[in-house]
């Protein structure tokens, strides 16, 4: 056994720390399947914030970096783990605390949002932020990448529903201290809570959040449409934002992301061509007018084949949000049919343009297949502009490889170009960071960085936190 894994054993009790190499390398994998350079020394299965307190002062003593980890879905390379301990927060789980009437729910930080959703459920609330992949994403994790989702269109991100976090420093101490409020309004001077929500575990490691949450929908329309030109999609998703519809959820996916969706789920329903998904949160009363109006839309539109629901029920037992959800696995189920090879890399883009700008960015994303000869796949959250293009290589393809990284490049200049930026939700990582010093330099704000480094060594004087991330 390693030394370090004896003592952290003997610190916090050996059914808390693993060091079997096997179950290590389990948790140092993540959704991009990036792999670490040396294998993490340790897992170490916190159960609470003493427990984080107890080993972040030990790292501090000893400078053994520590990697804070939820489910490791990140797309940026943010949760991948070196040489250091892996901390996982999955025994952290709770739901602590629910209170309508102050609208807030109080959770730790392995809670998955669907599991938060299902407890909300039965008060008739909900948590309105949710990824793609919320059946296992955690509130730690969505916290830390300042997660947005398919609701973003009217809700946007993490950003705007954290209320307050207990957070655990990376010090002597280990200090666990607390940082926002329990209500909307709140004034502390500097807004410590935004400045941890997006930091992608690099400052603090979050043990508990305090969310807003809000009521359920009383309806919710859903209309799923399949175009046989994207322009045509395009012109629809503008054509319900100018008749003043406030979507919910506005989705797509394009034609060969769509079949390989249908493919991977067994799909039984017929399709033809790219996915426009839009669902409308409506009144009883209006749920036929809605309806009608958003079918209508997409039928003037020129769409081919249109499904419609006239509640999430039935939209849910229907499958109509089936397709969008398994964005992800048909991308890479997609990657390795076009490569030949089951072990393939995907590298998902997370650009936002302006919502005016989509049919400019979709031409310029067309460009840049062809300029590469790389298959793109397409698919994302058309309502706020957050586009996920992506393709797949083989990692021994030299030469594709390359190709690969400049395209991924190229992407994040172009939304730049277009007034965008170069990541949404997904958080800069490993992965984006040229990416945001690009940005930054083409608003004149290079000096940011060099904040967010000082930031950075406030929070983390020794830097042993979620080490070579973000800057």
């Amino acid at each position: 056994m390693n030394t370090v894994g004896e003592k952290l054993q003997r610190l916090l009790g050996k059914d808390k720390v693993v060091t079997d190499p096997t179950i290590v390398r389990l948790y140092s994998r993540e959704a991009t399947g990036l792999e670490p350079d040396s294998l993490p020394t340790a897992v170490v299965l916190a159960e609470n914030a003493s427990d984080v307190s107890r080993l972040l002062a030990f790292a501090y003593q000893h400078d053994i970096k520590v990697y804070p980890q939820g489910s490791a879905t990140s797309l940026s390379g943010s949760a991948l783990p070196s040489d250091g301990v892996v901390l996982s927060l999955e025994r952290m789980n709770r739901v602590k605390h629910v209170s309508v009437v102050d609208g807030i729910a109080v959770t730790e930080p392995g809670v998955r949002i669907d599991d938060l959703n299902i407890e909300l459920a039965r008060y008739g609330y909900m948590f309105p932020v949710d990824p793609a992949s919320s059946s296992v994403a955690t509130v730690g994790g969505a916290v830390n990448s300042g997660a947005g989702g398919m609701r973003g269109a009217k809700y946007g991100t993490m950003r705007g529903w954290v209320l307050g976090l207990e957070i655990v420093l990376p010090d002597e101490n280990g200090t666990v201290m607390r940082v926002g409020c329990k209500t909307v309004k709140c004034r502390q001077g500097y807004d410590l809570v935004r400045l941890i929500v997006g930091s992608e575990g690099t400052l603090a490691v979050v043990t508990e959040a305090t969310l807003r949450i809000i009521p359920a929908p009383e309806a919710v329309v859903t209309v799923l449409a399949f175009f046989d030109k994207l322009a045509d999609l395009v012109e629809a998703a503008v054509e319900i934002k100018e008749e003043r519809l406030q979507p919910l959820i506005m989705e797509f996916m394009d034609n060969c992301t769509v079949e390989r969706a249908v493919e991977f789920l067994g799909w039984p329903q017929k399709v033809a061509g790219h996915m426009l998904l839009v669902s409308v949160d409506v009144n009883r009363e209006a749920t036929s007018r809605v309806l009608a109006q958003l079918e209508n839309i997409m039928r003037r539109s020129g769409a081919s084949l249109v499904y419609t629901a006239g509640s999430l029920d039935e939209a849910n037992r229907r499958g109509l949000f089936d397709l969008r959800r398994s964005l992800f696995p048909a991308q890479v189920a997609l990657a390795r049919s076009l490569t030949g090879s089951e072990r393939v890399l995907v590298y998902i883009e997370d650009i936002a343009v302006p919502p005016s700008r989509l049919a400019e960015a979709v031409e310029g994303l067309r460009r840049l297949e062809e300029k590469y000869g790389l298959p793109m796949m397409l698919g994302g959250h058309i309502g706020d502009g957050n586009l996920h293009p992506a393709v797949g290589f083989d990692p021994e393809d030299a030469d594709a490889k390359r190709r690969v990284e400049a395209w991924f490049f190229d992407v994040m200049k172009l939304a730049v170009e277009l007034g965008g930026t170069v990541s949404a939700e997904h958080g800069i990582g490993v992965m984006k960071k040229d990416g945001l010093r690009m940005e930054l330099e083409s608003l004149g704000s290079l000096k940011a960085l060099e904040l967010m480094r000082m930031i950075k060594r406030v929070f983390d004087p020794k830097g042993i936190l979620n080490p070579g991330k973000v800057v």
